[in-house]
């Protein structure tokens, strides 16, 4: 989604330059609109010199149009058909914390090895596609596995896309909370839900599910953070616990139900993720990385801020004025 000049970039156009001259075939998608305050204009064409093929995603014009709020906000890397990534991390320094706007910038990332990495491999093609209209043959960038992959459960990467009338991100989590009796834990950089979602949410904690969410203690949006506060109060009121990140920001976008099911991706709890963006993710059922998901979210409870009613009701102006306000326009946020 963001591409940015620095530190982190520099040192991976680096690599990929070098691996495009040893003949192996590099392709990089940005999207314009999320890289535009970050990147020179026509940054694909000096890509291409490089030998690297790039396509700048849905590139920004000076005119009003819908099409201009579906961005890709995918992240995903295919390595030989073998080894795939998502998560919430782009490519700029605030990433690796090498450049500190908002505290501390916690994100979240997947590794997989195996048979499910075709599915990123065809959703980048695809993606690739819309861009650049060409007719080849995906099969050849599928890797054939005669080895034996080690691990435990089952991993299944998913898509979603603005333009069908299944909103698959929202729906893998409020199946989450369906199904959830024990506990169900999210991270979230962005708490602006519709009705089904806020539901959801207030049901499970009524009927006895620890239900608990982080979103950011420092933003890096004022208005998406002061929407999110807004939704604090009717949540608490349910019984939902909900934390704030206390040393900075948290972009990571996680789930996870009754130490069981997990899902690690991109598809933050909002509108422009449920219904405009282009996003991925990765659903995992018993697999090893499910454990490993609760350890880091039961030591980011420890390091957050619980978030009480009377918290709330010394946010009078932000929770009962400004919030409402905005909410009025929470479809564009």
């Amino acid at each position: 989604f963001i591409l940015g000049e620095g530190t982190m970039w520099d040192a991976v156009l680096q690599i990929l330059e070098k691996k495009a001259k040893q003949g192996i075939e590099v392709r990089l998608i940005y999207d314009d609109f999320g890289s535009i305050l970050k990147l020179p204009k026509h940054y694909e064409q000096f890509i291409e010199q490089k030998g690297i093929k790039c396509v700048a995603f849905n590139k920004l014009v000076p005119l009003m149009a819908i099409i201009l709020n579906n961005r890709d906000h995918r992240k995903i890397v295919v390595i030989d058909g073998k080894v795939g990534y998502t998560g919430g991390i782009n490519l700029a320094d605030e990433y690796i914390n090498y450049k500190t706007l908002y505290g501390y910038w916690k994100d979240a990332g997947i590794r997989l090895e195996g048979e499910a990495v075709w599915n990123f491999t065809v959703m980048f093609l695809q993606m690739w596609n819309i861009s650049r209209d060409t007719d080849e043959d995906y099969s050849r960038y599928r890797h054939c596995f005669t080895e034996k992959i080690s691990g435990s459960g089952y991993v299944q990467p998913y898509g979603d896309t603005p333009f069908d009338s299944e909103t698959v991100g929202e729906n893998v989590y409020l199946n989450m909370i369906g199904y959830a009796r024990r506990y169900f834990y999210a991270f979230t950089p962005y708490l602006i839900t519709d009705n089904e979602m806020c539901t959801a949410l207030k049901l499970a904690a009524k009927r006895g599910v620890d239900v608990r969410l982080v979103t950011p203690g420092i933003p890096d949006k004022k208005m998406a953070y002061w929407l999110t506060q807004s939704s604090y109060q009717n949540l608490l009121e349910a019984g939902v616990k909900i934390y704030q990140y206390t040393p900075g920001f948290i972009h990571s976008k996680c789930v996870l139900c009754d130490d069981e099911i997990a899902a690690v991706g991109t598809i933050n709890f909002d509108y422009r993720s449920f219904y405009h963006h282009f996003e991925c993710g990765v659903f995992l059922y018993r697999a090893g990385a499910v454990s490993e998901l609760k350890n880091d979210m039961e030591n980011t409870f420890a390091e957050s801020e619980e978030i009480t009613l009377e918290w709330c009701q010394k946010k009078f102006m932000k929770m009962n004025v400004i919030g409402p306000f905005l909410k009025l326009f929470s479809p564009l946020f």
